[in-house]
């Protein structure tokens, strides 16, 4: 895990909580899954959580917007997402302590190159590792199976074996998948703001097999998860 440069601008005192003036924006892609989050929040005031949209376009264009109008302290993008075989499994949660934006390039005839590779600018944002340790902390400590690890956002949901196995290898340690991470990340890079990640697991990354899939059980997690938050931020 790596420290990044918004790691000292995030208040980490030694009390449960951190200060009332602590204000969290959180961005999910559907209703559902913001429902799910505010049942967890249980109607705790500094957090506002919206559906910004599928997609990372519409999750940046969303939070851009709120960014603008009001202020924060840290932005969360959470919802459920796919989990890569033996790095996080259904039914688990991963907090990202990078998250990358995976498709994010060119294909050759030698294979993606990223725009890292072609020196146009980045596709990843290192997530703060003081904040990584704290959440993750109190997840354990709630006894909900959490895994820490690169977070990939995709255009275009993982279907097959062999895709999967590509992403795995182009990105080290990648350990879940979701459509709206790095579209968060950037916007809450762009107004100085630290951003997390946290996925709930309802499928593998793979094979697409919709009648495998546990999205109740990731939503209930997701829930949890929620819930986690309230207590330690």
């Amino acid at each position: 895990m790596c420290l990044d440069q918004d790691a000292e601008k995030l208040p980490v005192p030694s009390s449960r909580k951190l200060d009332t003036g602590f204000r969290v924006l959180v961005i999910t892609a559907v209703p559902a899954e913001r429902d799910a989050v505010q049942r967890g929040l249980r109607s705790d005031t500094r957090f506002d959580v919206l559906a910004g949209g599928v997609g990372q376009v519409s999750a940046a264009v969303t939070t851009a917007k709120v960014l603008a109008a009001t202020g924060y302290s840290l932005v969360v993008c959470a919802g459920i997402g796919g989990g890569f075989p033996g790095r996080a499994e259904v039914g688990s949660l991963v907090v990202a302590n990078e998250i990358v934006a995976a498709d994010l390039g060119v294909e050759t005839p030698e294979g993606f190159s990223s725009l890292d590779e072609l020196g146009f600018g980045s596709t990843r944002v290192q997530v703060n590792f003081v904040l990584v340790k704290r959440v993750t902390g109190a997840l354990l400590e709630a006894k909900l199976p959490v895994n820490i690890g690169p977070v990939l956002t995709v255009s275009t949901v993982t279907g097959t074996a062999e895709s999967a196995a590509e992403l795995a290898a182009r990105v080290e340690g990648a350990t879940a998948e979701g459509m709206e991470g790095y579209g968060v990340a950037l916007a809450a890079r762009e107004s100085g703001l630290p951003v997390l990640e946290i996925r709930a697991i309802s499928n593998m990354v793979g094979p697409r097999d919709r009648s495998a899939w546990q999205i109740k059980e990731a939503l209930d997690i997701l829930a949890a998860a929620s819930s986690v938050l309230s207590e330690v931020l």
